[in-house]
């Protein structure tokens, strides 16, 4: 199955929509990644945004999958970007 590498790109005005909904985004993330679609996951240093990479079978799948995801759904993602990602090296 491919892999996407999920950029979220994060606003200062959305930050405190994103502290309230960051445990259930957490908690969906945690489940997903032991369901084995989403493979890593984590926030940029400079708050910025995040990177996920997940497991879809193409990119309409990621697309779907991610709406499911609690920062999606409460709109506190200010831009999304997926791409097919093909892994080198590495665990995955």
């Amino acid at each position: 199955m491919p892999f996407f590498a999920v950029q979220y790109t994060y606003r200062p005005a959305k930050a405190a929509l994103r502290d309230q909904h960051r445990p259930l985004h957490r908690e969906w993330l945690g489940e997903e990644n032991k369901a084995g679609n989403v493979l890593l996951a984590g926030p940029y240093p400079d708050g910025s945004g995040a990177l996920i990479i997940i497991s879809a079978a193409d990119l309409e799948a990621a697309e779907a999958f991610l709406a499911n995801d609690p920062f999606q759904a409460h709109e506190a993602v200010d831009a999304v970007r997926i791409d097919e990602w093909n892994q080198v090296f590495g665990p995955f």
